[in-house]
């Protein structure tokens, strides 16, 4: 229980702290292309616009392209 606790809380403090990025390259006008959470293999995503928007399988990290 307490793995899947940490790893739920790591994702909410990943997910917040991209969707800032994501923000700030959007309130600044530059296109972005791929909002990833997580790193390695896609696990799910769809496209909504001009943005990609993964999931990915190792819920270590994220990254706004």
């Amino acid at each position: 229980m307490t793995v899947l606790a940490t790893v739920i809380v790591l994702g909410v403090l990943i997910f917040v702290h991209e969707l800032g990025h994501f923000w700030a390259a959007k309130a600044v006008g530059i296109e972005v292309q791929r909002f990833s959470i997580g790193l390695g293999p896609r696990v799910f995503g769809f496209t909504r616009g001009e943005t990609e928007y993964i999931i990915s399988a190792i819920p270590l990290g994220g990254y706004v392209k």
